[in-house]
């Protein structure tokens, strides 16, 4: 699993674990919606504060 956060255009660097841990609570979340099946390939999140 890859995975990438930037934030305000500035990459954060992250080790496996957390890269794992993140994509992981991102991914289950996203299976529970309706119409989602477990075989998706990319998902984008895009969040403005």
């Amino acid at each position: 699993m890859e995975v990438e956060l930037i934030i305000d255009g500035e990459k954060v660097v992250m080790n496996d674990f957390v890269q794992k841990m993140l994509g992981n609570m991102v991914g289950g979340a996203v299976e529970t919606l309706h119409g989602v099946e477990g075989d998706w390939k990319e998902v984008s999140l895009k969040i403005k504060h």
